[in-house]
């Protein structure tokens, strides 16, 4: 969709991921941030008069549900929503499980989901740089795949969960496509769990 409430939902790799998007993505929306970002001088005033919503990462479920709500005002008035449902960065460039706050808000507001696959910004900038490192020119590749709708059918809860796997698979499959490493996260993590039993 070119205009009118929807949300786009990427992967996230890296800070340089909304200069990334920003540079591709067309029209006015909006994104969530992480809260701490609006407490930066400048930058977090920007941020609030822009509209962007604020995120409490690992806050509880009232915090959860209060931005959530904060997804639908933004739908509400029309504008499209760019969220990351990993809810932070990837350190290797593998997705991450997804969170459901976006597919929450698309579910309640009947919104479609435009899934973004990107890949290469975690080599611009690694989490926890504070530069983008050495003059050494890196590739970054963006695929954006066509809208998702959710459910017509189900309990809420079912079409909260449907929409948020079928959009992680269609991620997942563009990601590949464009020579992002796909692992399966959970597979990943019990792995490295078992080798440090040893």
């Amino acid at each position: 969709p070119q205009d009118g409430p929807f949300i786009y939902c990427s992967n996230h790799q890296s800070l340089v991921d909304i200069l990334v998007l920003g540079s591709v993505l067309p029209g006015d929306y909006k994104w969530a941030a992480k809260r701490s970002l609006m407490r930066i001088p400048i930058l977090g005033w920007h941020l609030r008069l822009s509209g962007h919503v604020p995120v409490d990462r690992g806050a509880g479920p009232e915090a959860a549900a209060a931005v959530v709500e904060r997804f639908r005002q933004v739908l509400s008035r029309g504008k499209p929503l760019l969220i990351f449902p990993e809810g932070t960065r990837s350190e290797d460039g593998i997705v991450r499980p997804f969170k459901a706050g976006a597919f929450s808000a698309a579910v309640a507001a009947n919104v479609p989901i435009v899934p973004i696959a990107l890949d290469g910004t975690h080599q611009l900038m690694q989490k926890g740089a504070f530069d983008l490192g050495h003059g050494v020119l890196r590739h970054v590749a963006v695929k954006i795949g066509a809208p998702l709708r959710p459910a017509p059918d189900g309990s809420e809860g079912e079409r909260v969960d449907e929409l948020r796997d079928r959009t992680r698979a269609v991620i997942l499959g563009m990601h590949r496509t464009i020579g992002g490493s796909v692992v399966d996260a959970e597979s990943r993590d019990a792995g490295a769990a078992e080798l440090r039993s040893h």
